[in-house]
């Protein structure tokens, strides 16, 4: 059986944010963090993961 990395293989990149981020931020506030620290627009089709404080769980944007 084969495994891809990727979940697609036209998605051109795939970033982990780093920092933990509070998990009450709505798509808005993870589209901001894109924009603002990392210089990225978030509607290019890169696929953006951020985790919380205890790295127990994820959410993708």
């Amino acid at each position: 059986m084969k495994y891809r990395l990727r979940p697609h293989p036209r998605m051109p990149q795939i970033y982990l944010y780093r920092e933990p981020v509070d998990f009450r931020k709505s798509f808005r506030g993870l589209a901001a963090i894109v924009e603002q620290e990392l210089g990225h627009n978030p509607f290019e089709g890169a696929l953006y993961a951020f985790t919380n404080r205890r790295r127990d769980k994820i959410k993708l944007l």
